[in-house]
């Protein structure tokens, strides 16, 4: 397993903007292959940062993902809006077990 998590701010006002072009964008994500899940959290701690939570089944597909026309969007409208980072950072996973 791949996870991917990133962590970025832009100003309190366009934090809702840069929520919804995620959202938007998340159900096709979720259709790519190789994708097991793609969350997007506005932190509870501030009015202005954004984490998203990728899970993919390997690097390949997280890889895909970053050269798709979704990124590309996201990317367009999400390098303006950001003040503070963004910061990816990137983990081979081995899943343990998964209680229901």
């Amino acid at each position: 397993m791949f996870i991917a998590i990133l962590d970025f701010s832009t100003a309190a006002g366009d934090r809702v903007r840069a929520l919804a072009q995620l959202e938007s964008e998340r159900p096709l994500v979720r259709s790519m292959s190789g994708n097991l899940a793609f969350r997007v959290y506005a932190s509870r701690e501030d009015d202005r940062t954004v984490t998203v939570v990728h899970e993919w089944r390997d690097q390949s597909s997280f890889s895909a993902y970053l050269a798709s026309d979704a990124f590309a969007r996201s990317n367009a409208v999400l390098r303006p809006l950001v003040t503070e980072g963004p910061v990816s950072r990137r983990f081979r996973a081995e899943l343990v077990e998964s209680v229901a």
